[in-house]
């Protein structure tokens, strides 16, 4: 596989970060991930958006958008037919020990991979660590990912696919590479931003195109009577959920999960880049 670094298409086993990259010391910094179809990242534009906002909220100044843009576009295309997912990931850049950035630039790595198929429904665990709405890295996608690797892990250990946070206030977040849809009362609720949870791009492309969905407070402890819900993602798209805390669910992949995938898979066939 061919690497992007810092404006060179290296082979990985080449690809050198400094020691001191605070990317690796203290996960200072931001990352995109996006599903690659015939060659082409889907929806670039919008992660590219995506990855300023988090940018701004870190303080840390990207290169232009043309050149990510090339920088993504020319990995795809080094790495051949059977790349499925491009990850663009934007670090502080080397930098002195401890939480005081470095005053060099920015690293940026561009990596490629195939992409492993889903599972046809999820399993879902609610985990008991809240996400914190009004911190500091609220609804921004860092590389700070230690509490999703714990919260993943305590998922997989009880059987679940994927883990769900709340947060402290009591109320549905996301999961830990996912936002969540759920069909409370015939009506498709996803947590709103204000809930801390991650501006997902999959989840604002179906607020566009299906205006029955709505974004709402949902107390966690209202997942006990959910019958339907599903999770999104760039690589995933729609995915129904099948169980919640070991619950199965009555209407997995019923007719509001359907409806939404159907609503994606007519945008992604329109357009690559909405």
């Amino acid at each position: 596989m061919k690497v992007w670094i810092n404006g060179a298409l290296v082979s990985e086993d080449e690809a050198v970060l400094p020691a001191s990259d605070h990317g690796l010391t203290v996960g200072d910094g931001l990352f995109e991930s996006m599903k690659v179809v015939d060659g082409v990242a889907f929806a670039v534009r919008r992660h590219l958006a995506r990855l300023r906002r988090t940018a701004s909220g870190l303080g840390l100044q990207v290169p232009p958008d043309a050149e990510l843009r090339d920088a993504v576009e020319s990995t795809i295309a080094a790495n051949g037919p059977d790349v499925g997912r491009v990850r663009l990931t934007v670090t502080g850049g080397a930098g002195p020990a401890g939480t005081v950035r470095g005053e060099g630039p920015v690293t940026v790595l561009v990596q490629c991979s195939a992409l492993a198929p889903w599972p046809a429904s999820s399993g879902v665990l609610v985990v008991p660590w809240p996400r914190n709405e009004r911190g500091a890295l609220a609804g921004l996608k860092t590389t700070s990912y230690a509490e999703n690797v714990i919260a993943l892990a305590r998922a997989h250990d009880a059987g679940a696919d994927e883990a769900l946070f709340g947060n402290t206030a009591g109320n549905l977040c996301e999961g830990t590479g996912t936002n969540v849809f759920v069909v409370i009362d015939d009506r498709v609720a996803t947590p709103p931003l204000s809930s801390g949870c991650l501006a997902g791009v999959t989840r604002e492309l179906l607020l566009e195109i299906d205006p029955d969905i709505e974004e709402l407070d949902v107390p966690l402890t209202a997942l006990a009577s959910v019958h339907e819900a599903f999770l999104t993602s760039s690589t995933r798209d729609v995915m129904p959920i099948s169980s919640i805390d070991g619950r199965p669910l009555r209407d997995v992949d019923g007719r509001h999960t359907r409806r939404a995938a159907e609503a994606l898979r007519v945008l992604q066939a329109r357009t690559f880049d909405p």
